[in-house]
């Protein structure tokens, strides 16, 4: 019997949850170059969605390779991916993300009419990483440089992408206020890594959780914690301060929590990067 694939099986695929990854970065981008005069609203729209169409790709591809290396089985403790449901659905969704992918690069080549050869370079190497992250030869995520892939492509790249095409240019101060949200962006994937410890184990897939263990992982989520709050006061002012109080509950949950009640820190370092991400952004534009 063919399965359907209904509507809210597609949207749970999408992980809307998880969009504000990139939703946080391009504002942040948008907030630096504000203070270099008007935006170009058009191309601000169209840089978010592209972007957001780019982590689309992510995770459908995510959830197709991920089924294929059987790192989503019936003993997954976050959410049921659709690939892993039935030979059908995994058909589909290489499907959807081959054409998710292609609405990417169509949408990027404007900003690449916009912004030159450097966002071509920055849009290639983004939809080929998106599909390189758990799939091709050398899959990302299963050789522990998942973290250094988020953290790149949720921050410099993607603040300093933003950046770029309103102004034409990227300083320091735009690559220093990527720091934080690149590494809270970081942090999410570290819970969900610390979640699926004993999966990807099994999987083969070495995420930086699964090669240095429980306690370390830890240790890792309340550096990259630190670090981004720290950074973001000094470049945002009291304001990011704001955030503080969350910080502190997230990393006492994060410390007493094991197996499917991850799930609460998971949501719980969204709602963090969200928060500090936007404070930061009033903070810099104030300034």
């Amino acid at each position: 019997m063919t399965h359907t694939i209904a509507p809210g099986e597609w949207l749970a695929a999408v992980r809307p949850r998880t969009l504000t990854a990139t939703v946080v970065p391009v504002t942040l981008g948008l907030a630096l170059a504000r203070r270099g005069g008007d935006l170009d609203v058009a191309l601000a729209v169209m840089t978010l969605l592209t972007a957001l169409l780019i982590q689309v790709a992510t995770n459908f591809a995510n959830d197709y390779f991920d089924a294929m290396h059987g790192a989503d089985g019936p003993d997954r403790l976050g959410p049921p991916r659709l690939s892993a449901g039935s030979d059908a659905a995994a058909a589909a969704m290489r499907r959807a993300t081959a054409a998710v992918v292609v609405l990417a690069a169509g949408a990027g080549l404007w900003l690449v009419w916009r912004g030159g050869w450097p966002i071509a370079l920055i849009g290639v190497a983004s939809l080929v990483s998106a599909v390189a992250y758990t799939g091709g030869p050398f899959p990302l995520a299963y050789h522990g440089l998942g973290d250094l892939f988020v953290f790149t492509f949720f921050g410099p790249v993607a603040v300093g992408g933003t950046h770029y095409l309103q102004r034409g240019a990227v300083d320091v101060e735009v690559l220093l206020a990527s720091v934080p949200v690149g590494a809270l962006a970081t942090a999410i994937l570290v819970v969900n890594n610390l979640r699926d410890i004993d999966g990807d184990g099994r999987a083969g897939k070495r995420t930086l959780a699964v090669r240095f263990g429980r306690p370390a992982t830890r240790v890792g989520w309340m550096l990259l914690v630190a670090v981004a709050l720290g950074l973001s006061i000094e470049l945002g002012g009291w304001i990011v301060l704001l955030a503080a109080p969350l910080a502190l509950y997230e990393c006492r949950g994060l410390l007493i929590r094991e197996g499917r009640a991850l799930d609460a820190s998971l949501a719980g370092t969204a709602r963090l990067h969200l928060v500090v991400g936007l404070l930061l952004a009033i903070g810099v534009g104030q300034s």
